[in-house]
């Protein structure tokens, strides 16, 4: 009997610092995220998901690639970051198949800052199969294998997949962050990206209460 009492205070504990916590810096649905109507399909559901949703040509997404880089970097191991790039257009899809390539061929860490830094910084003009393979050559991949990945069932299957993925996401514009397939945070309700982040924090740490 005394120890279920003491393990009903430990658990009352738990739960009081937990809230505490939470309070420190609230944030409110429909105010600072919104919540989705039906929750997506996350790669990993034994973590929490963050998915950027992004496209090389946006020059939001570029500049917020530099402040999320850190925030990243110290994301806990239950934590997995994923991206999507947006496809609203056909003129996006190369962007899209770019990130997917680039994926496919482990050279993503090279790829994905030249590509934004290419249209961003450089003003090269990147829109076609071509322009894209370009920067992969620069990255020792050969240009045959690069098209046959490109045009490949593989990469189809995974721009469908992303468009799909955006209509779930009720995406609207870039960049914008989705958490464990439920809330979604834009640039407007973050006021800007350091507060993005600081709410995909808050709800990290909300989607490990009702985990826990």
């Amino acid at each position: 009997m005394i120890k279920q009492i003491q393990r009903f205070r430990n658990i009352a504990f738990m739960v009081i610092f937990v809230s505490v916590g939470l309070k420190a810096e609230m944030f409110e649905a429909g105010v600072d995220y919104e919540i989705l109507p039906q929750v997506i399909r996350t790669a990993d559901s034994s973590k929490i998901e963050i998915n950027e949703v992004f496209h090389y040509g946006c020059v939001h997404c570029y500049n917020f690639e530099r402040a999320m880089k850190p925030w990243v970097e110290d994301l806990e191991d239950d934590v997995d970051f994923q991206r999507t790039p947006a496809i609203w257009h056909p003129s996006l899809e190369p962007y899209a198949r770019a990130y997917f390539v680039g994926r496919s061929f482990n050279v993503l860490d090279k790829t994905h800052v030249d590509l934004f830094e290419a249209i961003h910084v450089r003003k090269e003009s990147i829109q076609s199969e071509n322009d894209i393979e370009k920067i992969f050559s620069k990255h020792r991949v050969d240009g045959e294998k690069f098209s046959k990945a490109y045009n490949s069932f593989g990469v189809n299957s995974q721009v469908n997949q992303a468009k799909s993925r955006i209509k779930g996401y009720r995406t609207q514009g870039t960049p914008e962050l989705v958490v464990n397939g439920k809330y979604r945070i834009t640039t407007r309700m973050g006021k800007g990206f350091e507060g993005m982040l600081r709410i995909a924090s808050f709800l990290i740490e909300k989607e490990r209460q009702l985990k826990s």
